[in-house]
């Protein structure tokens, strides 16, 4: 069995709005736990501000990945176009 590390590199690839959906539901879980987390740690406004900004960074990151999908589908388009020229 050979190393083919495209082939595992395919595995770890956002293609799909689903799988960006899927991605951002996992972050956003992780964050809600580590903010949770962080309001038990830090009673009062310090704890309510970091789990505003563990929330804060999981749309800022939500929207880069779905914003990269959006690029990538034009730059595929755009390359399709250029061949059948």
């Amino acid at each position: 069995m050979t190393f083919r590390p495209k082939r595992l590199l395919a595995l770890f690839t956002i293609r799909t709005r689903l799988e960006a959906f899927a991605v951002i539901y996992a972050l956003a879980l992780g964050a809600t736990q580590r903010g949770s987390v962080y309001l038990d740690q830090f009673p009062g406004w310090g704890g309510r501000l970091l789990f505003g900004a563990c929330c804060c960074a999981v749309l800022m990151a939500g929207a880069k990945i779905l914003d990269c999908l959006k690029l990538e589908a034009a730059a595929r388009a755009a390359m399709a176009a250029d061949e059948a020229d």
